[in-house]
């Protein structure tokens, strides 16, 4: 089961260096645990500070990696290829009416001359990631929309809202099913649970994708009850 944590300093109490000190420690500890993806999605932020978070979340999962070189956590930042690239990011998550995987392709690949960082990140699903070789993952609402995001080349998708979200319609379970007959992996995003996580995989979801669930919760036992 892949396991893609999205990040929300602003549900965080205290001020705001705190509540940044707070989501570090979480990425930390969803890197320790082994996350497999991390998608920072401070969209609030200026791209000056949405890029120094950046660079300390990465320095946080590097040193991770030292300490352990079993940790295959990548890094995403969400909609900013720029921001990805000036920190050595491992990938981009991409709205659904974003820019193009290939354009973000060729931005990555064009960023070598510019003297950009190189990343990697190895393991399940293409998580090789290099100068040239993002990953990149598409937020789809349709079947159509997985559709279109493996034609366009795109690493996985995540479908939304499976269960719930604020001011939209779920999806459902049936749709979700309809989305995984897609030549990528599909993770399942929207009011999954641990008591409905299972339901997604038998629906044919690759894994799953949170925000409270990982953020408000030990991702230690949240982790054990998902793969155990």
């Amino acid at each position: 089961m892949l396991l893609y944590y999205i990040t929300d300093r602003t549900a965080f109490s205290g001020d705001e260096p705190t509540r940044r000190t707070r989501l570090l420690e979480k990425i930390a500890e969803a890197a320790f645990q082994g996350i497999d993806y991390i998608q920072l999605r401070e969209k609030d932020l200026s791209t000056r500070d949405l890029e120094s978070l950046a660079r300390e979340a990465m320095d946080v999962i590097r040193r991770l990696r030292t300490e352990n070189r079993e940790l295959r956590t990548a890094l995403l930042i969400n909609s900013r290829t720029d921001v990805a690239i000036a920190t050595a990011a491992n990938g981009t998550h991409l709205r659904a009416n974003d820019v193009s995987p290939q354009e973000v392709r060729a931005a990555w690949r064009g960023s070598r001359g510019a003297g950009a960082p190189s990343a990697s990140s190895g393991q399940a699903l293409a998580r090789e990631s290099s100068q040239t070789d993002p990953l990149i993952a598409v937020a789809c609402h349709s079947p159509q929309e997985v559709i279109k995001a493996a034609s366009d080349q795109a690493t996985f998708a995540v479908f939304a809202p499976v269960f719930e979200k604020k001011d939209a319609q779920p999806k459902g379970l049936e749709a979700l099913r309809q989305a995984c007959h897609a030549e990528i992996p599909v993770l399942a995003l929207g009011g999954v649970t641990l008591r409905n996580a299972q339901s997604c995989l038998e629906a044919g979801a690759a894994g799953i994708a949170a925000i409270r669930l990982f953020q408000e919760n030990d991702i230690a036992a949240i982790v054990r009850q998902l793969r155990g």
